[in-house]
Formats: structure tokens, sequence, C-alpha cells
């Protein structure tokens, strides 16, 4: 007994000690895998994100937020059950990708033009993978077919849409009625152009900070997911998953794989030859929509200033996967979809 309560209350002490060693033990692989992580970042998440990042920011300092917040608030109250202003954390969540949605879900909490709750919720819906990512790396380079990535767009974006819904409905049943209060947008001063400067300045700065810490995650996970395959962790979980829920193990694989990095899973899973080539999309669809631990841990490090919790995050996200794998499972059933070798 005494065993476990030490291995609880040290758990986080003990796996970066193992992660330590592995990094010694397997300073060969591991050294590649950061290289590999580091050239990612570089060639396909800085180019993709850091423009979005600067021009959220800059975004931040015009009136663009405040007309968005007056113009949807009608439609996003009855829908979603969240103030207008999140209309613009969802529309760049969308169109720019993770994590982009939660910095401006923070943002808002920060300013006070959301509660607690609203925040919690809205970060489960609003940051979602861009369609840059996934038509052109998902879609074209993963599995050569436009098709294919347009299928997993409209089918994430569905299922977030669902998620937000759901979640709208569901804090309206709330026997509790929560006290804390919103401020609404306030208009801002026009910008000048002596201030242009500045402001461009403070944004680019302020994207690098964000950019950094991004690269910082793919690295370290390109290099965890290194050491759980030289060491044979997770192809003895996917075997034990596979053989006893009769699953094909490469299939598995990819899918744990991409729970820890969805990227790297992905690419995994669009590699693997089934005849039934609709196994591969619908995990495709559910791993884009849960976003994996990586991501999950970006949201953390960019909304742990604000004390906003994870956990809701984690549940919302988990159940877009499976929407959004039900959804393509759907669409796939329609005989001009099959792919199916």
């Amino acid at each position: 007994m005494k065993i476990f309560v030490f291995l609880r209350k040290n758990l986080l002490s003990i796996l970066f000690v193992l992660f330590t060693l592995c990094l010694v033990l397997f300073s060969n692989s591991s050294l590649n895998a950061a290289l590999s992580g580091l050239k990612l970042w570089a060639n396909n998440v800085v180019p993709s994100l850091f423009p979005f990042f600067v021009a959220v920011e800059l975004l931040g300092n015009t009136n663009v937020v405040y007309y968005l917040s007056k113009l949807l608030d009608k439609l996003m109250r009855p829908i979603f059950n969240v103030p207008g202003a999140s209309a613009f954390a969802f529309i760049m969540g969308i169109i720019s990708g993770y994590p982009v949605g939660a910095k401006i879900v923070s943002n808002l909490y920060e300013n006070k033009n959301c509660t607690k709750e609203e925040a919690e919720r809205m970060l489960c819906f609003t940051n979602n993978s861009g369609p840059l990512f996934v038509l052109g790396t998902v879609g074209t380079a993963f599995y050569a077919n436009t098709t294919i990535g347009a299928i997993l767009l409209i089918t994430h974006i569905l299922a977030s849409i669902t998620v937000g819904i759901l979640l709208g409905i569901f804090s309206r049943k709330k026997s509790s009625i929560n006290s804390e209060m919103s401020n609404a947008i306030k208009k801002k001063p026009d910008i000048r152009l002596s201030e242009l400067g500045g402001i461009l300045g403070n944004s680019i700065l302020n994207s690098i900070k964000t950019i950094l810490m991004i690269g910082g995650f793919v690295t370290l996970f390109s290099v965890i997911i290194s050491i759980l395959q030289k060491s044979q962790i997770l192809i003895l979980i996917s075997n034990m998953v596979s053989k006893t829920f009769g699953f094909n193990q490469n299939l598995v694989l990819g899918i744990f794989t991409g729970i820890i990095e969805f990227t790297n899973g992905l690419s995994a899973i669009s590699a693997i030859h089934l005849k039934n080539i609709s196994y591969n999309v619908i995990a495709s669809a559910f791993l884009l929509g849960f976003g994996g631990i990586s991501i999950t841990l970006q949201v953390l490090s960019i909304i742990s200033k604000n004390k906003l919790s994870i956990k809701k995050y984690l549940l919302g996200k988990f159940l877009q996967g499976l929407i959004a794998a039900f959804y393509t499972f759907l669409i796939l059933l329609i005989p001009i979809f099959n792919f199916n070798l």
C-alpha cells in the first residue's frame, strides 16, 4: 500500500526520470526525432500558423471583435449559449487551426468578455484543425485524395458545431445559476498611423512567443514517440488491443500514435494498406477532432495563466472526435464516396 501511495505522489517525478534515462539509452534515435520535429515545425507549422497569430493580434487592436459581437450575439447566444464575441474565436479557429481558437478564447476571458464557464465551453468547439492542414496535409499529402480531405473537413466542422450546441443545451439545463457576468466588448479608439509600428511590433513579439512554444511541443513529442517506438511499448499495447478486439494491429498502432501526437498518427494511418480504406478515413476523422495529447498540452499552456480548466476541453474534444468519426461513417455509406479497393 505504501508503494502505491509513493508512486501516486511521485508519478510525475518518476516519469521525468524515466524520460531522461530514455534520452540517454536511445540518444541516436532521439536526436534524429528532434531534428525531424524541428524540420516539421519550421517547414509546416511556422508558415501556416505564424501569419495567423500575427493577424489575430492585429485584429485584437481593431473593432472587428466589437462589430462581430454586436452582429452575431443574437445568433451565438441562442445556438451555443455564448456571447457574440465567441464568433471571432470560432471563425478564426476554423480558418487557422490549432491552437489559435484557444488563444482567442483565453484573450476574451482575460478581458472579461465572457465568463469562466462560457470560456471553458468555447474552448471545446472553437479550437479546431484548419482547412490548410486538413485539405493540404491530410487530404493531398497523406491520402493523395482531395475528396477525402474535403469529407474530413466537412465532418470536422459539423462535429465542432454539434459539440457547441450540445454543451449549450446542457449549460441551460443546469439547476444552479452562474452569478458571474461577462462584460460587453467596448469599442476601441481608431488606430492612428503613428501607432502602427508599436502595434505591429507587439503583435509579432506575442506571436513569436506562441509559435516557439508550439515548436517546443512538436519537437518534444517527436522524441517521445520515437522513444515509445524504440522501446516497443506502443507496439506491445497495440498488439494487446488488436488481439483482444480483433482490430488491425497497424491501425491500432496509428491511432495510439495519433492520440499522443495527431500529425504523426494521421501520417501512419493514411499509409496503412487496408482493403476497406473507410477504416483509415474514419480513424483520421476521430484524431482530427480529438487533437491528441500534444495539442491538449499546448492549449493547457495557453489557458493556464487564466486558470481555465482543461477537463471540459478534453471531454469536449473526445466527443468531437467520436461525432466526426460517426458523421464520416455516414458519408462513406453513400455509394459515390466508396473509396474501398
